[in-house]
């Protein structure tokens, strides 16, 4: 690791993912324990994956659900009063998003109809949350971005999504603190963006037979049982040198004065325990060593210290929750 490439910018937050927003059928019901709890524990960071149909009428993207609204307001008040950092982030946005469970009626990175309406969300959060500093929040525009491809979303439409959302944005805030997914669902960084000014977020899920073994939705049920180092990635046997080359491109990035942050990062249930906290401390070990936070996907679930339902787990009774102290206390270490 070159000591020399720290990034400066961002505080290097820790924290998790709550994802009471996350879905096309979430609540948006966020527990003031969960707040409590980690301030408690020492994190100073929450990232809110979103759906932008909860906060709309029907199906019209023009029309906003103010009911719906009023919860992310309460989501951002209860950062204010913990200390914790609230980065807000479209999970879905108009056009475009990496869950399946609804198709687009229209494409983010092609149709100007869809970022059309994209802005319009952006600059109507913007507006609304003006008055709130960036030191307590930040827009992350949209999850995890596809893959570059020439019969797809090329570089070139994402950059032309971005600058238009940011100077939207921009009109309506000038100083609000700004953070795009890397490229090919967060694992590509975006030099071609550093002239924005904007931050950049990285993912911690590589390699994906240690993160997603046994998930159904990645076809994980025929992967190899994890082991690390060794972990299984695509046909390849990763170690450590691997995790040290996949974030060097951002720590490069960071060098030239960008902010980046791992906006997700964990390993599913089903990856055995002692697994899960080796490959971890690798993980946390190297971005630390750049500077760069990180947020667990999620607190409460299978990624997270509570409530995960890992069979290999000698849990802890906290308020009536399972409490995974061991990971707990290696995310603490860092």
């Amino acid at each position: 690791m070159d000591a020399e490439l720290k990034q400066t910018v961002l505080p290097r937050w820790r924290g998790f993912n709550l994802d009471e927003m996350f879905t096309t059928k979430s609540d948006g019901n966020f527990r003031e324990d969960d707040f409590r709890w980690m301030a408690d524990w020492g994190f100073d960071f929450v990232r809110i994956p979103a759906c932008y149909t909860l906060w709309i009428e029907g199906d019209d993207v023009y029309r906003l659900y103010e009911p719906m609204l009023d919860k992310v307001d309460r989501v951002i008040a209860l950062g204010q009063k913990y200390g914790i950092h609230v980065s807000f982030n479209f999970h879905r946005g108009p056009g475009y998003s990496v869950n399946r469970e609804r198709e687009e009626p229209f494409n983010l990175w092609k149709d100007p109809e869809a970022l059309d309406a994209f802005v319009y969300h952006w600059r109507a959060f913007a507006r609304r949350y003006k008055g709130v500093p960036s030191e307590q929040l930040s827009f992350d525009l949209i999850n995890e971005p596809p893959a570059p491809s020439e019969d797809g979303m090329t570089r070139e439409d994402h950059a032309r999504v971005i600058r238009a959302t940011v100077a939207a944005i921009r009109e309506e805030d000038p100083d609000r603190l700004i953070i795009a997914d890397g490229l090919a669902y967060g694992r590509l960084p975006m030099p071609e963006l550093a002239d924005l000014g904007i931050a950049q977020s990285c993912r911690a899920y590589e390699p994906m037979g240690v993160s997603h073994y046994k998930a159904s939705w990645v076809n994980g049920m025929d992967w190899p049982e994890p082991t690390w180092p060794g972990g299984w990635h695509y046909g390849a046997s990763w170690t450590r040198d691997d995790l040290e080359q996949l974030y060097r491109p951002w720590a490069e990035l960071a060098s030239q004065g960008i902010g980046v942050h791992c906006g997700e990062g964990g390993a599913f249930n089903q990856t055995p325990h002692h697994v899960v906290l080796a490959w971890l401390r690798d993980v946390l070990d190297i971005l630390t060593g750049y500077n760069i936070g990180y947020a667990l996907w999620n607190f409460r679930g299978p990624f997270g210290i509570l409530d995960s339902g890992r069979k290999d787990v000698a849990y802890e009774d906290w308020y009536g929750h399972q409490l995974d102290r061991q990971l707990l206390e290696l995310l603490q270490a860092f």
